[in-house]
């Protein structure tokens, strides 16, 4: 479990690192104004870009366990995990519901 978070950590320092190289480059290719064959060479140059150097490639996954689904994004973590830390009463505001 720990390896696909430290491989999650990895891909978002990938991503911060190279979000202002992609955003050049989208732009490059992307402006209509430019001539054809800069744009293309802008395009291949954003090709050439790591992949887990795209923002698309981070997933949301618990930071406890490394589980991929079923995140609760305000706490990052998973369902389970969730259930056990508010039932422990280690999560500030969350009561269990009753009505």
């Amino acid at each position: 479990m720990r390896a696909r978070i430290l491989r999650d950590i990895k891909a978002r320092r990938a991503v911060v690192d190279k979000e202002l190289e992609r955003t050049i480059w989208r732009y490059l290719s992307r402006n209509t104004t430019l001539e054809p064959q800069i744009r293309m060479q802008a395009q291949l140059a954003l090709n050439r870009t790591p992949r887990e150097a795209s923002p698309t490639a981070i997933k949301n996954r618990c930071i406890i366990t490394g589980r991929g689904r079923g995140i609760f994004n305000e706490w990052k973590m998973c369902r389970f995990q969730f259930r056990m830390h508010a039932l422990n009463g280690e999560l500030p505001g969350v009561d269990k519901a009753s009505w």
